[in-house]
């Protein structure tokens, strides 16, 4: 701590200075010698250089994790970060946009530092647009029930300037006011409605498609002003007002006269909307009929045709054949789907995940608190960046819940918290896969009987049109033959079935904690699949010179939500030189968050002396479940309704195996040859193979003999996965 006091005290301008600083933020602090360092650091508050004045923002926001909140000395530590942040507004265009870059994550940390500078944030008629853009942010975040009234007044004014891209996100602000502060949803709405009387067509489709938030938000309380929305329908003409407008006359049918007229008018340019649309007239007319069956029979049963017979798209398709199911066999059932109780939509949909924003509050002044992404994200090579965590304040009685890293001197296994995430928190591996999966389970239901939700398996996807047994005359579709193209048929001709081998290829142990970065835990480990179940096989090894005990093992959220399935067994204390071999099984019932690559795992061990991290890549082979063989119907109906674009194609190299080795090697792995066909003197294989979370990959895969090198050609719904499918195959092969 002394030296840290001594370079605080030793700190001059320009480069050295913003140097030292950054040095200083890295450093571990006591919680009470934090006070003594903040003391010093806050005269470089007013320093005349941005850098040092941000380097100095980011010490004091790190070291106020270290004060007890109910303190003098962190309240008068909040105030004394205000001026300076007001004062980086003052200067160039550029400064000030990376000064609200990150003050923007200042205020979703802390948001009291600046709750009384509002007005600081209004917008300038000579801001550049990209700096207009971040100060509309940092108000909405801002927003209370204190200042409202001005925020509206200044939102309003920026709805009649002329940058469109402007103005559309102030409309947007507007709405946002009104689902955060309830006290002014009305003023909020009696502004969009004046907006909305400016008959100009960007702001009356922004102002739409904020209202039906709003009505989310505020079910039944402002029903009111529907009238004057549907006076602008006409003037629609972009997708999302559009839907927007689409789910307001659906939720509110029964009290809007002509709803059936409105819809009808979206429905007769049907095939010419956007997917998005389409869905939502679809559920629209359903709920529509729901709420008034005897006037609009033949309007559902209309856009129910449009939807399963006429379309191709697979999500649409599958939509009108639920609700079809759905209104022919149980009414009532219907009702309490289509027509339930949605849940509220948040406040604030745009923050920065807690564990991301932590580490972003220690990037503050770099290029990372302007991207707002982690610098591995983005920086070419960053393997060895050592990621930065905010200090705990373990005396406090109450944890922070922003932490990434947990307490590391407590011995308490039950929440230990692992790395913070990396990636895009929206981007959910499951959400990827937009086609039905392949293989539905059978529904047993005395009123569904035994037909398949879908009709008929995936004959709907071969070109067979399902016609449910129960449906009465008035939903049934009319017939239309059974049509299946050849062009792939005949290649089908011969099929391999190949027994099912005990064991699947388990990769070389590789170091995945080196002794040097653990006090002396070595861990090296792979991972295998056995009689269906995911294995994580561990060596620890204890490389210190005292015993190791009370371990425990967490992993981060990952894209194939992957766990342990029961705590890590080291029962006996594990000592100098000694070594123990641990099989760890796994499910895949944990949560889910994309990674960067997909296949890798975060880990947290922990033992008697601290806590570890480090990240491991799961090859995709032991993800590969036992149920992923396809019928040769489905696979050929399921590879012509996956888009083209998603097919990518790979070079397996110095491979010197026949078909048949290959078909058996894969097929210990969940592999499955559906067929195999000789074309040309090229053994071609066509394979398909599930992964544990319902993606199914189909697999084309050329064998020339004589030629070492194989081509696989690869489609899947979730094109993301397939160089790790490839990376799989070209293991299995080779080994």
């Amino acid at each position: 701590v002394r030296e840290v006091i001594l370079l605080c005290f030793l700190l001059g301008s320009g480069k050295q200075g913003y140097l030292k600083y950054f040095e200083i933020s890295g450093l571990k602090v006591s919680p009470s010698s934090a006070p003594s360092i903040c003391e010093r650091v806050t005269p470089r508050l007013s320093h005349a250089n941005s850098a040092v004045v941000l380097s100095a923002v980011k010490v004091l926001m790190k070291f106020l994790e270290l004060l007890p909140k109910d303190s003098d000395y962190y309240n008068m530590l909040l105030k004394k970060l205000a001026p300076p942040l007001v004062t980086l507004l003052s200067g160039e265009p550029e400064v000030q946009y990376v000064a609200l870059r990150n003050i923007n994550l200042i205020v979703q940390k802390r948001p009291e530092i600046l709750k009384q500078e509002i007005k600081v944030f209004f917008v300038k008629y000579n801001d550049p647009i990209y700096v207009k853009l971040e100060k509309l942010d940092i108000m909405i975040r801002l927003a209370s029930q204190a200042n409202i009234a001005q925020v509206l007044a200044e939102l309003k004014e920026y709805a009649t300037e002329v940058d469109v891209d402007f103005v559309r996100k102030a409309v947007r602000a507007i709405g946002r006011c009104a689902i955060k502060v309830e006290q002014s949803a009305e003023r909020c709405v009696s502004t969009l409605l004046d907006l909305i009387q400016t008959k100009v067509n960007y702001v009356v489709q922004e102002a739409i498609v904020v209202i039906r938030d709003i009505f989310r938000k505020y079910p039944n309380k402002y029903e009111s002003i529907i009238a004057t929305l549907c006076e602008n329908l006409d003037s629609l003409d972009e997708p999302d007002a559009r839907a927007a407008m689409i789910w307001i006359v659906g939720e509110y049918a029964e009290r809007i006269d002509n709803a059936d007229e409105l819809l009808e008018s979206f429905l007769e340019g049907f095939h010419d909307e956007s997917t998005q649309v389409q869905l939502t007239l679809l559920t629209a007319i359903v709920k529509l009929f729901l709420k008034k069956p005897s006037e609009t029979q033949e309007l559902v049963q209309q856009v129910l045709s449009l939807a399963t017979q006429d379309s191709d798209n697979p999500d649409l398709r599958d939509r009108g054949y639920i609700y079809w199911r759905l209104l022919s066999t149980d009414p009532v059932t219907a009702k309490e789907v289509v027509l339930s109780e949605k849940p509220l939509i948040s406040e604030e949909t745009d923050l920065i995940e807690p564990t991301l924003l932590d580490e972003l509050i220690c990037h503050i002044g770099s290029l990372a608190s302007v991207y707002h992404k982690p610098p591995n994200a983005f920086v070419e090579g960053s393997h060895g960046i050592h990621r930065k965590h905010l200090p705990i304040h373990h005396g406090s009685k109450h944890k922070s819940t922003n932490s990434p890293v947990g307490t590391t001197a407590t011995t308490n296994l039950e929440q230990p918290q692992v790395i913070p995430s990396q990636g895009d928190l929206l981007g959910d591996l499951l959400n990827l896969d937009l086609g039905p999966p392949v293989n539905v389970p059978q529904v047993s239901s005395m009123q569904m009987g035994a037909v398949d939700l879908l009709g008929g398996g995936l004959d709907s996807l071969v070109g067979q049109t399902y016609i449910p047994s129960s449906v009465p005359a008035t939903f049934a579709p009319s017939p239309t033959p059974a049509v299946v193209s050849s062009g792939l048929n005949d290649l089908f001709e011969l099929s391999s079935g190949i027994g099912m081998a005990p064991g699947g290829y388990v990769a070389p142990k590789s170091v995945w904690l080196p002794a040097v970065k653990a006090k002396g835990l070595e861990i090296s480990g792979t991972f295998s699949h056995r009689q269906g179940h995911i294995y994580m096989e561990m060596n620890f090894t204890n490389k210190a010179l005292q015993h190791m005990t009370d371990f425990a093992i967490q992993f981060n959220k990952n894209s194939f939500g992957v766990i342990p399935s029961t705590p890590l067994a080291i029962h006996t204390p594990l000592m100098p030189n000694q070594s123990i071999d641990v099989s760890l099984p796994l499910n895949t019932l944990g949560p889910v968050m994309k990674m960067e690559p997909l296949n890798n795992l975060q880990v947290a061990v922990k033992n008697n002396i601290d806590v570890f991290y480090f990240s491991c890549l799961i090859p995709l082979n032991v993800l590969f479940v036992e149920d992923g063989k396809m019928e040769r119907q489905v696979f050929l109906a399921t590879w012509k309704d996956i888009p083209n674009e998603n097919e990518l194609q790979f070079q397996i190299k110095d491979c010197h195996l026949n078909a048949d080795t290959v078909s058996s090697k894969l097929q210990n792995n969940n592999v499955y040859t559906i067929a195999k066909r000789n074309v040309e003197g090229q053994d071609m294989l066509y394979q398909s193979l599930k992964l544990t979370n319902g993606i199914w990959i189909l697999a084309e895969l050329r064998i020339q003999p004589g030629n070492p090198n194989y081509t696989l050609s690869l489609k899947c719904r979730a094109p993301e996965v397939s160089q790790y499918i490839y990376q799989a195959y070209d293991a299995i092969l080779k080994n």
